[in-house]
């Protein structure tokens, strides 16, 4: 924070007027004594060292709350209040988004071994017969996820939620008791070997 004379924060190379109307030079406080600094009432507030997850907060407001960033997507409104037909893309988009993301990577190593058997196959019947079945049910099942991912974020009521359904402990209390988060998004399936 820095020095302050009760609620009034003093900024270190800016002038500033004491209590008594004298003309402080904006140097005054790096070239003052502790004991200059205690006869005003000057006094030095430490920082808090508050930190927040940026991904979904933009900081702290003057009473110390959470700013959250935007969650849904809004139009975007020129100057008069009308539609600019542009919009401001939201919390869900972005993290729907990155959804489609995580599976697209998810699915790339099994498309090697599918267009591999593909390639390999003459006939339709040589392509399903060489197909690894197992990679046919993780696809299926790595897009079902994904789908039910993003249908979880857009369940999503507020950005508090949102940073539980993405990154909330997997364990939590209640009743006395260590339980599964039942706040979580639903599990990537496991890889297929």
């Amino acid at each position: 924070m820095g020095y302050q004379i009760g609620d009034r924060k003093l900024p270190l190379d800016v002038a500033w007027t004491d209590a008594e109307g004298i003309q402080r030079p904006a140097n005054w406080l790096k070239l003052s004594t502790e004991r200059d600094r205690e006869l005003l009432g000057i006094t030095w507030v430490a920082e808090t060292n508050q930190v927040w997850d940026q991904k979904f907060y933009w900081g702290y407001d003057s009473d110390n709350n959470l700013i959250p960033k935007q969650l849904n997507d809004e139009a975007i409104l020129d100057e008069d209040g009308n539609d600019t037909g542009e919009v401001q893309t939201g919390l869900k988009t972005l993290w729907k988004d990155k959804q489609n993301q995580i599976a697209a990577s998810l699915l790339n190593d099994s498309d090697k071994r599918v267009i591999k058997a593909l390639d390999e196959a003459t006939t339709f019947a040589e392509f399903k017969a060489a197909k690894p079945t197992n990679y046919t049910t993780y696809r299926a099942a790595v897009r079902t996820a994904c789908n039910t991912r993003q249908t979880e974020i857009d369940n999503c009521s507020d950005v508090a939620a949102l940073k539980e359904l993405l990154f909330g402990p997997t364990m939590i209390e209640q009743s006395g008791e260590l339980v599964a988060n039942p706040n979580l998004a639903t599990a990537w399936p496991d890889p297929v070997e």
